[in-house]
């Protein structure tokens, strides 16, 4: 009898991914596997001392790979997924569609049906306690005008590229399970933040464009809303579904931290003119530079997270500025990770202007 819940984890080399990993590690229960393809925003590096733990084991594996997704099942015979693979970044998504389409989409359905072929050979027992927990964004549910909030129920209206693969995807999963009654969780998040962040994210380019000197890009009149999530709280949330989740059901997580892409440059800013008093580039805001907005940029995002809060009692503990505060140390204190990153094929250039 197995003593340790196997949870496959998809994407455990990515931003969130592996802030889920070293948080599911601190417990003996689980045994993890981690299967990434390693593409240029999957960083072992973010997973150092890991592979130390005697439940971890890393699989270099692309999930879009059918006999290799196969193999994963039949060598760790998983209790849990937790699908967090996937191309994320919007400007990417307008330059590159295709390569969206096939991870998020062709990914997701091959990642499914090897789970279903797997989960219709288990015992009864076992059966019943798998989980197949698929990791979305709000971006789904289009732009917000400026009232009102996504809701689970929220009609799906994607506006980029990305965001219509995770829409697909999220649609693939509901489908199976109504479908073929794969035990499935959906949940969709607001924008998260925080340490490890691949520097093509608004608040890590911004801090190493600053320390740097360099220019930092604003869209448009940086007037378009985000609600901003910590990593942490977001996998304590995760954890918190795949253990007591409703199956079938979907459940939103935001930060309650509805804010301006400008209000969040310039906090970087103060922050880093009050961390870093002898940089020559103080007052960091100096260095903010309007630019041509991106096509198709989405209004705003606001998520309700009551449903998650009210039925599993989960709620994030980190303001935006207690969250802001670790990120932006976090990064000063890590320069190290931040350059060995910064050697592969991105270096802070603008991206979806290829039009």
């Amino acid at each position: 009898m197995k003593n340790q819940q196997c949870i496959l984890i998809t994407g455990g080399a990515g931003f969130i991914g592996s802030a889920l990993v070293r948080y599911l590690l601190q417990s003996t229960d689980v045994k993890i596997v981690n299967v990434d393809a390693l593409t240029y925003a999957g960083n072992l590096e973010s997973l150092a001392g890991v592979d130390q733990y005697p439940n971890y084991q890393f699989e270099q594996v692309d999930i879009c790979d059918a006999a290799a997704v196969q193999r994963l099942f039949r060598d760790y015979q998983p209790d849990a997924v937790m699908h967090l693979a996937a191309e994320s970044h919007v400007d990417r998504s307008i330059d590159g569609p295709a390569a969206f389409i096939q991870t998020n989409i062709v990914g997701t359905y091959t990642l499914l049906e090897a789970a279903r072929e797997y989960w219709k050979t288990l015992p009864e027992a076992p059966r019943q306690r798998f989980l197949f927990h698929h990791i979305s964004t709000d971006e789904v549910y289009g732009s917000l005008p400026a009232s009102g909030f996504f809701l689970e129920s929220s009609p799906y209206q994607p506006n980029s590229p990305y965001s219509a693969s995770k829409a697909a995807s999220d649609h693939l999963v509901r489908a199976w399970h109504h479908t073929y009654g794969l035990p499935v969780l959906l949940t969709n998040c607001s924008n998260n933040y925080g340490p490890y962040q691949f520097p093509e994210k608004l608040i890590p380019l911004m801090i190493l464009n600053a320390l740097e000197g360099k220019p930092l890009p604003v869209y448009g009149k940086g007037e378009n809303i985000r609600d901003w999530l910590y990593v942490e709280d977001h996998v304590k949330a995760l954890t918190e579904v795949l253990r007591k989740g409703k199956v079938g059901e979907t459940y939103n997580i935001g930060g309650n931290n509805e804010k301006t892409n400008l209000e969040v440059v310039k906090t970087v800013c103060a922050l880093l003119d009050e961390l870093v008093p002898d940089s020559p580039y103080r007052p960091h805001a100096s260095l903010i530079t309007y630019v041509k907005d991106r096509p198709g940029h989405d209004k705003r995002y606001a998520i309700d997270a009551s449903k998650i809060k009210n039925d599993l009692g989960w709620q994030p503990e980190e303001t935006f500025e207690s969250g802001l505060r670790k990120t932006v140390q976090w990064y000063l204190e890590h320069k190290e990770w931040c350059r060995h990153v910064q050697d592969g094929s991105y270096q802070r250039e603008r991206l979806g202007t290829n039009t």
